[in-house]
C-alpha cells in the first residue's frame, strides 16, 4: 500500500483557471501535500470534452514536479464507473484530481457508482482529492449544475444536482468573480439556509483539513455567504423576480486566511501568507 504524508482528510478545491504555465503554485502545493515526488496520482479528466488534451497537460505538470507514477480514471458510463482495474487505481492513489469540464458529466458517474465510493475511501485514509472548476464544484453533497450569471439573486436562476459528497454543509461555486457568479450563489443559498456558499476565483483554492476547516491559496479571493439567519421572499417570489435577502453574512477571504465551517467565523490571518501569493499575482500581471 501507498504511503500517504498525512492521515488527515484533505480536499484542494479549486476555482478554475489555475497557473499551469509559470510557478504552478496550486498544482505544485497538490504534489506536495500528496507525496511530493513518491506521490501515485490519478488525472480524472471525465468533465472534459478534450480529455487526451487534459491528461497530456496535467501530467507534463506534474511530471515536470517530479512525479513519475500519474495514471487515468475516466469513466465514459455509469457502466464503465464500476470497472475494477479503475477502482484499484483509486485505491493506490495517494492524490486524485479532478478537471475542469461540466460536472454534470461528473454527477452521472461518480455519485453512486463503485468510482465514487472509492473517492470516499481515498479521502478517508489521507490521499489528497483536488479538482478544479467542475472537478470543484463536484466536490460538495449537492451543487449548482447550471445556472444564470450576475450579481442580483434571482428567484429559479440555477439548477441544483447532486455532488460526490466529500464536502457537508456547503455548496461550492467557481470562476467566482471572473464570471459573475455572486447572484446565483447567494440565490441557492438563500433557500437553503442550512448551507454555507463558497465561491471561489480563478487560480485559487481552498485546502479543507477534515471537513471542518480551510485556509485559502493563490492569487485571489473566497467568498463565504451565511444565511443561516435571513429574511427572504423565495417561498413566494415569482421566477425570475429578483429576491429579497436581508441579514447574509457575507466573508471575503484573501490568501492566508484561515476559515471554520463549523462555526463559520475568521479563525486565523497569516499576512505573510498572504503577501507571497499578492507577490505572485503581481509578477504574473
Amino acid at each position: 500500500m501507498p504511503r500517504y504524508p498525512s492521515t488527515t482528510p484533505t480536499l484542494l478545491i479549486i476555482g478554475g483557471a489555475e497557473d499551469r504555465v509559470g510557478r504552478a503554485a496550486l498544482l505544485r502545493r497538490f504534489v506536495r501535500i500528496s507525496g511530493g515526488r513518491r506521490a501515485r496520482l490519478v488525472v480524472i479528466p471525465t468533465a472534459s470534452s478534450f480529455q487526451d488534451e487534459v491528461v497530456a497537460s496535467y501530467r507534463e505538470v506534474f511530471t515536470r514536479f517530479g512525479v513519475e507514477d500519474v495514471d487515468v480514471v475516466s469513466p465514459q458510463s455509469r457502466h464503465e464507473a464500476h470497472d475494477p482495474h479503475s477502482v484499484a487505481l483509486l485505491d493506490q492513489a495517494t492524490g486524485i484530481f479532478m478537471s475542469g469540464g461540466s460536472q454534470l458529466r461528473l454527477s452521472q458517474f461518480f455519485p453512486g457508482t463503485p468510482l465514487g465510493d472509492a473517492l470516499h475511501r481515498a479521502h478517508a485514509r489521507g490521499a489528497v482529492v483536488a479538482g478544479t472548476s467542475a472537478g470543484a464544484s463536484i466536490m460538495s453533497e449537492f451543487m449548482i449544475s447550471m445556472g444564470d450569471e450576475g450579481i442580483t439573486p434571482v428567484q429559479r436562476a440555477s439548477q441544483v444536482s447532486a455532488g460526490i459528497g466529500l464536502l457537508k454543509g456547503v455548496i461550492v461555486d467557481q470562476h467566482f468573480a471572473q464570471r459573475s457568479r455572486y447572484g446565483r450563489l447567494l440565490s441557492v443559498v438563500a433557500t437553503s439556509p442550512s448551507l454555507l456558499g463558497i465561491g471561489i476565483d480563478e487560480d485559487t483554492a481552498i485546502e479543507v483539513t477534515d471537513g471542518s476547516r480551510f485556509t485559502v491559496h493563490g492569487r485571489g479571493g473566497v467568498i463565504v455567504m451565511n444565511c443561516r439567519d435571513v429574511t427572504t421572499d423565495a417561498p413566494e417570489a415569482r421566477r425570475g423576480a429578483p429576491l429579497l435577502i436581508s441579514g447574509a453574512v457575507i466573508h471575503t477571504l484573501p490568501a492566508g486566511a484561515t476559515f471554520d465551517l463549523m462555526s463559520a467565523t475568521l479563525v486565523h490571518f497569516d499576512e505573510q501568507h498572504a503577501d507571497v501569493d499578492v507577490s505572485l499575482a503581481t509578477a504574473k500581471s
